[in-house]
């Protein structure tokens, strides 16, 4: 289900609730259904008369801090938008982007070009421009640039982390963006929907399966025999060629602050272990290690950015461990980043390097159905992430126009959707959920290590003193779930199929 613009900008603009008083604690409720999107609710009025289940929270039991929530812009995210009218496009920002709305406070850019781009293009695409005298930002002015402007506008400290998903094509082996042919992508297509019991090329409507992907492969006009592989080096590891990767990445920090925005963190490749039919550059741990810390590291030092590993998505260990051991990286490394099957690796590896920040980078993308499974989906991931060391959670696609597509023919969710002839715009489902944790969950929150039998839950300590609990109830009944805070508990009866934040004032 999803809400119509008229009915949002009247009822889902109000930030805050209203506190109710219960007669324990202080408490506020949101609640969000299939129904119903981010309604208030009454703790006394819908109390549970016996407990289902019990959650017992110790504020002095703590771990992670917590910096922020956001999403990435992607040019596909600004052209959708740009369908609507100017008054209507703000307000979608001034929702997402103000402490009254969504609050998002960390968010991810590309550097050049990435599956969700208009058209391949990179920052300088001259043959052997190894000065980065022809480096030149100018296709971002017409949309990367004003949306990140357009969001500044309501959150002038948003703080940005970009990352590649191709080098220049000039500097790759198979001087190509993709690293896989649009043929070998359909054979890979059909050999997945036939393991996965599906022959029908990707575009599959069913979300039954865990992958809940639907994709109609696009001609990259990529020859079979220049593809690349994982494993294997796609960036020619030369050092003239080094050198000029790490001067590409300078040039475009130092052309993005004489726009008036500053880029905090780099990663210095965008899943460097996934040939793609899109953008894409596979490398060696030991290459990237050895771009790490001979070239990315001391240039983004001198420019005071800091740099992270990745992003990581393969759940193999041992190839996060390798880069991290090495000692000439190390020191340049700030944080990894992880995303999809990386998901597996993050609980050793945090484990491992307490000392080092961990984002999740990218929410993995649905299929362009943005139903109710894949809000569910999103809340047992984010539930993952934070529960297991990151200080930044990221969604992936701001806005896009209803469908999903790609430039390269890949269907995937948004925290909005647009229909751009009708000029009317919906927040999804996913939207809310982030949300649901975003609006309260503020910068330099402390996550809770909670105890007792109810398990589909996280909380934080804010600032403030106040205590966000974050609840969900995904059975076809009402559940009750007493919380206990010291001597003091609240009992809400919460919705069949809900999203519930609790906002509890000791």
């Amino acid at each position: 289900m999803k809400i119509k613009t008229s009915i949002f900008l009247l009822g889902c603009l109000g930030g805050l609730m209203t506190a109710c008083t219960s007669g324990r604690m202080k408490t506020e409720w949101v609640c969000t259904t299939p129904e119903e999107f981010w309604q208030q609710r009454d703790v006394e009025k819908e109390a549970g008369l016996e407990p289902d289940s019990v959650l017992m929270i110790d504020t002095l039991r703590t771990a992670q801090t917590i910096d922020g929530f956001g999403a990435c812009f992607n040019e596909l995210g600004w052209t959708s938008l740009n369908c609507l009218d100017k008054t209507v496009r703000d307000s979608i920002l001034r929702e997402m982007f103000t402490p009254e709305g969504a609050g998002f406070t960390v968010c991810r850019m590309p550097v050049g070009a990435n599956d969700f781009s208009l058209e391949w293009y990179s920052y300088d695409e001259t043959e052997g421009d190894f000065g980065m005298k022809h480096f030149s930002i100018a296709h971002d002015e017409e949309t990367l640039i004003p949306f990140i402007k357009a969001a500044k506008r309501y959150n002038p400290a948003l703080k940005l982390w970009a990352s590649p998903w191709s080098p220049p094509s000039w500097m790759k082996y198979n001087k190509h963006y993709a690293c896989v042919s649009s043929e070998r992508m359909m054979e890979r297509m059909r050999a997945f929907m036939k393991e996965h019991g599906s022959e029908d090329g990707g575009k599959q409507e069913s979300s039954n399966n865990r992958s809940r992907l639907r994709m109609e492969v696009v001609d990259n006009g990529l020859p079979a025999d220049r593809e690349g592989h994982e494993g294997s080096d796609g960036f020619i590891q030369e050092d003239v060629y080094l050198k000029a990767y790490s001067r590409y990445f300078g040039a475009f920090i130092d052309a993005y602050r004489a726009e008036g925005i500053d880029i905090a963190m780099v990663m210095p490749q965008n899943e460097f272990n996934s040939p793609q039919v899109f953008p894409s550059c596979c490398w060696k741990t030991a290459s990237l290690a050895r771009f790490i810390g001979k070239y990315l590291g001391p240039e983004m030092q001198s420019k005071g950015v800091e740099v992270f590993l990745g992003t990581i998505e393969r759940a193999n260990v041992a190839l996060t461990d390798s880069i991290l051991s090495d000692p000439e990286a190390a020191r340049y490394i700030k944080g990894c980043g992880f995303q999809w099957a990386g998901k597996g690796a993050l609980p050793l590896i945090w484990k491992e390097h307490p000392d080092l920040k961990f984002y999740q980078t990218e929410q993995e993308c649905g299929n362009g159905l943005n139903d109710w499974e894949g809000a569910v989906y999103s809340w047992n991931l984010m539930r993952h992430y934070l529960n297991n060391g990151v200080q930044v959670y990221d969604y992936w696609n701001t806005s896009l126009l209803d469908g999903g597509i790609s430039r390269w023919g890949w269907r995937q969710n948004s925290l909005v959707t647009v229909n751009g002839t009708n000029r009317t715009f919906c927040f999804t489902p996913e939207y809310y959920v982030l949300k649901h944790a975003s609006h309260y969950v503020h910068p330099g929150a402390r996550r809770l290590i909670l105890s007792g039998g109810f398990r589909n839950v996280l909380a934080f300590l804010n600032t403030d003193g106040t205590i966000a609990v974050l609840l969900a109830n995904q059975t076809d009944k009402s559940l009750s779930v007493e919380v206990r805070v010291g001597e003091k508990n609240i009992r809400p009866a919460l919705p069949a199929h809900s999203f519930n934040t609790l906002i509890i004032n000791p």
